[in-house]
């Protein structure tokens, strides 16, 4: 099992997802992820209404290093509450979220233009 930070030290395209996982740079990782310029993380978040600044606390403190964070909502669309979404913005943040196969999509055709991205995407269930 890993460890709660394990955490893959660079940032890379999402090569795939399948229930409950993402695939990555050759491996596999269980859950969430968080898909920053530091690399790809574990995250906690099973579901979009466990999305709150907590949950986000990497993406802010990283925050200095991307202009657009996509959030992957699972499967179905989830509308971003205002007080997080006016965090986000105070963050230098601009924000989207779409569901999770949507947003990573988006998340590795902006990587792929050098564009400074970065994803928090719900594992789908």
């Amino acid at each position: 099992m890993a460890t709660p930070d394990a955490h893959l030290p660079y940032q890379v395209p999402i090569d795939g997802y399948a229930r409950g996982a993402f695939h990555f740079a050759g491996m596999a990782s269980a859950g969430s992820i968080l898909a920053l310029p530091s690399g790809i993380h574990a995250w906690s978040p099973l579901e979009p209404r466990e999305i709150d600044e907590a949950a986000l606390a990497r993406v802010f403190a990283e925050a200095g290093s991307f202009q657009l964070l996509l959030i992957g909502t699972g499967v179905d669309p989830w509308p971003l509450p205002e007080a997080l979404r006016w965090r986000l913005r105070d963050a230098g943040l601009s924000v989207d979220t779409l569901p999770t196969r949507s947003a990573a999509s988006t998340y590795n055709v902006l990587l792929a233009e050098g564009r400074p991205v970065a994803a928090a995407l719900l594992a789908l269930p």
